[in-house]
């Protein structure tokens, strides 16, 4: 009998049957390919751009990286719970970086638009005072990766917050005035230039791009997930930027897709238990079942229904694997890294949620699931990258990757490096994708759009 055959036997054909929901054979992910085709249409044309899932809006970045990039910038990375400032030098190849992580309160998160934007310049205030170039009136790139409508290259309006952000008085305002606003109260320490402002998707394919000039999708895999990519200007209906140019970088939001019920064909009881807690239900459905915000609520609601179905660890759970997210989407990639047949780390992982003494069979059965979350995970990201290098109809294209779920989990890149050119178009004569990590993508990106946006670049 085969090895894989054993592993088979080792998991609970109930375990098997419960997440066969989970597993969408090539069939389904091309109709879910089709469906956010037809919403990248429509968002590209602004006259159907509000019926549209998918926004596709314009960045107004035409210009890919050269190498021959020169200056000192100042880029500002705000995606999540923390956000980084970073001091950068370009020059040509050669690129230094000093940066500093600052935390956002949960407090700020939720609470009025004005006491964040305030938070956010105070921490640009202490960071230019300690690199002594507070007075230098260096411009900033500021990456924005929460789903903006572009109206130029440093204006973007915020059109809904993610990632468990909810500031009032901010939906439907340009976030670099907002900046702007802030930074003006310490006017006196305070010199900066906001020249651009970008997503976190942008960044990543221009950072990938400055080492790869092949690159031309960029995607977020991490708290939250989006893809941008290179589109023709043909393609982008009363574009009213520089017509002379023949391309510009689209960011799709691609995590609103399903928002009209799109994917209700697919989403299961636990994707809709996770949506109703989340703090905007209905929202970015495609983004809750493929990103790491969400994907260990997910493994720890599958871990409750078979322990209520006695299932698993003789039918006890634990107080913390009941509690809302105490599953953590790190705790997937720790449990998928023990090799085959080893369970150092899942009875680690279980330990840490009040699991003492699994048994192999338990550690079998939570491998599963966990693995069952990942692979549907990576494949709807696969199908997604594959509707994209689907539309531009180039044989060859690096993919520029980034976010934490991508970059930690043992098995995300491999599952998605093998299924992605199983959903090519067959009229794309021998493709080449190759999956590109990127190396500080929200920060050299933002330096880089600030180069080309702005006068200092000599």
């Amino acid at each position: 009998m085969k090895i894989e055959d054993l592993r088979i036997q080792e998991i609970s054909r109930e375990v098997r049957d419960g997440c066969q929901e989970l597993n969408l054979p090539d069939s389904v992910l091309r109709q879910c390919m089709d469906k956010l085709r037809a919403q990248i249409d429509l968002g590209l044309n602004p006259d159907t751009r509000d019926k549209s899932t998918v926004k596709c809006f314009n960045t107004y970045v035409q210009d890919l990286p050269t190498g021959k990039e020169k200056g000192q910038f100042l880029a500002l990375d705000l995606g999540g719970t923390n956000f980084r400032v970073l001091l950068i030098t370009l020059n040509g190849r050669h690129f230094d970086m000093q940066s500093k992580i600052y935390v956002v309160p949960k407090a700020i998160m939720i609470g009025p638009g004005e006491d964040l934007f305030d938070h956010i310049a105070s921490c640009l205030e202490s960071f230019t005072l300690e690199h002594r170039v507070a007075n230098k009136n260096l411009p900033l790139g500021f990456t924005f990766s929460f789903p903006l409508n572009q109206v130029g290259l440093k204006n973007g309006i915020l059109t809904r917050w993610t990632k468990g952000f909810n500031c009032a008085g901010t939906v439907g305002r340009d976030v670099v005035e907002m900046l702007n606003a802030a930074v003006e109260k310490r006017k006196n320490t305070l010199k900066i230039d906001v020249v651009a402002v970008l997503n976190d998707t942008t960044g990543t394919l221009m950072s990938c791009a400055w080492k790869n000039h092949n690159c031309k999708v960029g995607v977020i895999l991490g708290t939250g997930s989006n893809a941008c990519y290179v589109e023709k200007i043909q393609n982008v209906i009363g574009f009213d930027g520089d017509k002379t140019k023949p391309y510009v970088i689209i960011n799709t939001e691609w995590g609103a897709f399903g928002d009209n019920g799109e994917l209700e064909f697919i989403r299961t009881p636990y994707d809709k238990e996770i949506d109703k807690n989340s703090v905007n239900p209905g929202k970015q459905l495609h983004e809750k079942m493929i990103s790491g915000m969400y994907l260990g609520e997910l493994a720890r609601l599958l871990l409750v229904k078979f322990v209520k179905d006695k299932i698993l660890f003789g039918g006890q759970a634990s107080p913390a694997l009941l509690e809302r997210e105490k599953f953590l989407t790190e705790y997937i990639s720790s449990i998928e890294s023990d090799p085959r047949g080893v369970f150092k780390q899942c009875r680690n992982v279980l330990s840490k949620i009040g699991i003492s003494d699994p048994t192999d069979q338990d550690c079998s059965n939570v491998r599963y699931i966990c693995e069952s979350v990942s692979r549907r995970a990576a494949h709807l990201a696969s199908a997604g990258v594959a509707t994209l290098l689907n539309k531009m109809e180039i044989p060859s294209v690096t993919v520029g990757v980034d976010g934490s779920l991508y970059r930690y989990h043992p098995h995300f890149h491999n599952l998605m490096y093998e299924k992605i050119p199983e959903l090519l178009d067959p009229r794309i004569e021998n493709p080449t994708i190759n999956l590109m990590l990127s190396e500080d993508g929200s920060g050299r990106g933002a330096a880089l759009i600030a180069a080309s946006g702005s006068e200092h670049n000599v």
